[in-house]
């Protein structure tokens, strides 16, 4: 096990961000409440080993976020083993797994101009004083983002979150985290080699594969993607099996953590924009005309749609979240 620390730059709330997993139906996460503890298990970006993590947040001083503390402990044994198979992070590159941690909490972003979008917007104003330090919590990878976007393609979300826990009970990493079993998503070296999947069809199991596949290419790279201008990305993610515009801007946006996009699919973040910002028809459906009003939000347009979409699901409720990935 290793310490890590990650200082926030600009306002940020663990509190919130584990609030915010609640109802965030890929997690299904249930511990915000348990001593402020965030309990994580995922795969490394590397594709071959898993990572658990105990993340707290310690006092921050008047005017400035608390440094964000995480024991952290790479798995690389044999994922039907509960804690065997452990090893430094140290030696199998802290560096990396510290940056995985703080692209799954958004805290790889410099965050300090986030509060100035207030300034000449009321409807930003309304949110950050509505979800005070919440940031965008992220997918653990592009990876995993991909293979959330396939299993619950067409389906209702709470159908695909079963499937996806069970996928990570019955192959995934089992790991104690400060004291509770959790499940890890199998790695893409697992993942490739399913032949079967209850409760999908062989198409999606065969999709699953492929993008195993393309994650230890390296075509689903985080950084990789972050760095490519915004529509090379979204095209090249395109043309990974079973991946559509939709599917697409999730992976960027929630998989990689881009800070930056505006979801130009995405049907209940425009019908949220049209409400907040009174709009009629035909700008309540014209994507150009909602993406202008978000060039405003630059470059936090990732940050600004999550929290008009959080607003919208806490208002609509559990049925709303329970629909169709779509």
């Amino acid at each position: 096990m290793t310490a890590i620390v990650i200082t926030p730059r600009g306002p940020f709330s663990l509190a919130a961000s584990m609030r915010f997993l609640e109802g965030f139906t890929p997690a299904g996460y249930r511990d915000a409440s348990d001593g402020g503890v965030l309990r994580l298990a995922f795969p490394a970006d590397d594709g071959h080993s898993t990572v658990s993590a105990e993340v707290r947040q310690a006092e921050g001083s008047e005017g400035s976020a608390g440094s964000v503390q995480a024991n952290v402990t790479v798995h690389t044994g044999n994922p039907g083993k509960v804690g065997r198979g452990a090893a430094s992070a140290e030696s199998d590159g802290v560096s990396a797994v510290r940056a995985q941690l703080a692209r799954i909490l958004s805290l790889d972003v410099d965050g300090s101009g986030f509060p100035r979008l207030a300034e000449h917007d009321p409807v930003v104003a309304e949110l950050i004083a509505a979800y005070p330090g919440l940031r965008p919590v992220c997918f653990y990878s592009p990876y995993e983002a991909a293979a959330w976007a396939v299993i619950g393609h067409r389906i209702r979300m709470v159908q695909a979150a079963a499937i996806k826990a069970r996928i990570a009970e019955r192959h995934g990493q089992r790991v104690v985290v400060a004291g509770q079993l959790q499940h890890a998503f199998p790695t893409p070296l697992v993942l490739r080699g399913l032949s079967r999947v209850p409760g999908l069809p062989e198409v999606k199991v065969e999709r699953l594969r492929h993008l195993a596949d393309a994650a230890l290419a390296g075509d689903l790279d985080a950084a990789r993607l972050r760095a490519m201008p915004v529509e090379d990305a979204l095209a090249h993610l395109r043309t990974l099996p079973g991946i559509g515009p939709f599917s697409a801007e999730l992976i960027l946006i929630r998989g990689a953590g881009h800070p930056d996009v505006f979801p130009r699919h995405e049907r209940r973040l425009h019908a949220s924009m049209a409400e907040a910002y009174n709009l009629g028809d035909p700008d309540a459906s014209d994507a150009r005309r909602l993406a202008g009003i978000s060039d405003h939000w630059a470059p936090y347009r990732s940050w600004v749609a999550l929290l008009l979409r959080t607003r919208r699901e806490e208002q609509a409720g559990p049925a709303v979240r329970g629909r169709s990935v779509r």
